[in-house]
Parts: structure tokens; C-alpha cells; sequence
């Protein structure tokens, strides 16, 4: 669906590159989990992969079109929901009717749908909601428009908890075979059950580029105060409980993944990640 070839990309003349050299695959049917440090570049990727921004070199290609080319074709079947955003002061009704028309598939049922799974309707001013209330709006309208690529930067941040809850099931009930969502978060717990495939990325690396299903096959996540696993665990965290433990997974145990514990091992243990999931090829050879 999107490839991301060879970007470079820097804010300024003079500094260092936020990203450089960097590559990504994007395919149809799946939600995507985002994942880096502070500064790694993952806002500045979603602006890129969206058009807002123009790469030093490289490109971005969405369905085989260049996505700085801004043509109509591509912006039409892709919506980015920033971190941060403006809304205008006017009826929900009235921005839906001047906003809507730019998307072909947008359905007025998916967005009082979306929007009643927030507590809300569509009888209201913009300029009288919260931030938190703004959030919850312009997500449903973005996942009413049914663009084939939705990419959301944060989109749990400002939300309650019954919020966060609801948005989880939005991202369940708007995923199809032809749509993929790519969300950028820190907040990892919010996402980590919605989730198809993880990319961590760090110093314009992908460190990690892999389908929950095979990242589960590999390693078990557990919590245990068992303190005899610590030996072989890949990663730990100490808890009232004992540990939480990321480890091989050698029993071919179903356990939920824990992003957390996941994005610790990636980067504090790349070489070794990396080796498990290239040892089975090695075997093979």
C-alpha cells in the first residue's frame, strides 16, 4: 500500500537529520503500532508519509503515486490525525458538510456512530468543546471518512479513560481488509490489544518490523516472582508482584504481548531481538 524509500529529512540547514536513509513497508488490512523514543523522528515520519512534509531525498509512494505530488487521487483515500490540532468555530454539522465532500466514502452513519460511542452527538458547536471532546470528534470523523490509509500521531493523549476504552473499539469496528491504521503512541497501553504489527524505530533504524503474531511465537511475556526465569529473561521490570519478563518462548506459550516490555528489550538488547527472529531462517539453511 505505502512505501517509504531511502528518506532524508532535516529541519534546518545545519543541523542533523531527523531521519536519514530510512525505509518502511505499510501493507492493507492492518493497524500498525508506532514505536520510538522521544525524537526519533515518529511524528516527523507520519508527516512525511502523509505529504505535509518534503523529504531532503527519497520518497514516499502511496499506491504507486508520489504523495508530495499532492494529487488529488491519493489525498482523498488518506487522513492523518496530528498530536495537535485546530478546529474552527462552527457546528459540527456545518464542518462535516464543507469537509466531508473531499472524501468519496465518508458515511454520516459511521460518524453519529463513532460519535455516540463517545457520548456524543452531532448537535454541537466546536468552538464549545474541550480539547478532550475536540479529540473525540475529529477521530470519528476521520474514521468515518474511509480512507484507505488513516494515520493518527497520539491519539489517546487527552482522552478519559472511558475514552481510551471506546477508542480501542473504533479502531476494531473501522479496520478492513483494504485499510490500514498506523498509530504513533507513547502511551502503549492504550493500544497493545488493537494492535496487528509493530515498528520500533530508533536513530532513523527500524529496529523492529514484525506481526504481534510473530512477535508472540518468539517470546512469552509473563509476571512472575519466580526469580530463577530472570536468568533467561530477554527483559524485566520489577513489580509489587516480582517481575514482569519478556523471554523466549520455548513452549510455545499464548501469551498477550506487553509493549512495554517489548520496546525496553528492542532497544536495550537490539543484537539479540534481532538474532531470534533471523535464527529460524539460519536453521533453515
Amino acid at each position: 500500500m505505502l512505501q517509504v524509500e531511502n528518506l532524508t529529512f532535516s529541519y534546518a540547514r545545519g543541523k542533523g537529520n531527523t531521519l536519514s536513509n530510512f525505509s518502511l513497508s505499510i501493507e492493507k488490512g492492518k493497524v500498525y503500532g508506532l514505536l520510538g523514543k522521544n525524537g526519533a523522528g515518529k511524528s516527523t515520519l507520519l508527516s512525511l508519509m502523509s505529504g505535509l512534509l518534503t523529504p531532503k531525498s527519497g520518497r514516499v509512494m502511496y499506491h504507486d503515486v508520489d504523495v508530495r505530488r499532492r494529487l488529488p487521487i491519493s489525498l482523498q483515500d488518506m487522513f492523518f490525525v496530528p498530536e495537535e490540532f485546530e478546529l474552527p468555530s462552527v457546528s459540527l454539522k456545518s464542518y462535516v458538510k464543507y469537509n466531508a465532500s473531499f472524501y468519496p466514502r465518508f458515511s454520516n452513519d459511521d460518524m453519529e456512530q463513532y460519535l455516540r460511542m463517545f457520548g456524543m452527538d452531532t448537535d454541537i458547536h466546536l468552538g464549545q468543546l474541550s480539547m478532550g471532546q475536540k479529540k473525540k470528534v475529529f477521530m470519528s470523523f476521520a474514521l468515518a471518512t474511509n480512507t484507505s490509509l488513516l494515520l493518527m500521531d497520539e491519539p489517546t493523549n487527552g482522552l478519559d479513560i472511558p475514552g481510551k476504552s471506546q477508542f480501542r473499539k473504533m479502531i476494531a469496528m473501522g479496520i478492513n481488509e483494504d485499510r490500514s491504521i498506523v498509530v504513533s503512541t507513547h502511551q502503549v497501553r492504550d493500544i497493545d490489544r488493537i494492535l496487528d504489527h509493530i515498528v520500533i524505530m530508533d536513530n532513523s533504524h527500524v529496529m523492529l518490523d514484525a506481526s504481534v503474531a510473530d512477535i508472540c511465537s518468539r517470546f512469552s511475556f509473563v509476571e512472575s516472582d519466580d526469580r530463577s526465569l530472570l536468568s533467561s529473561a530477554i527483559y524485566a521490570l520489577p513489580t509489587l508482584q516480582g517481575n514482569l519478563m519478556m523471554l523466549p518462548n520455548e513452549d510455545d506459550a499464548d501469551t498477550p504481548i506487553n509493549l512495554e516490555l517489548l520496546f525496553g528489550a528492542v532497544l536495550e538488547h537490539p543484537e539479540r531481538v534481532a538474532e531470534m527472529f533471523h535464527s529460524e531462517k539460519k536453521n533453515a539453511l
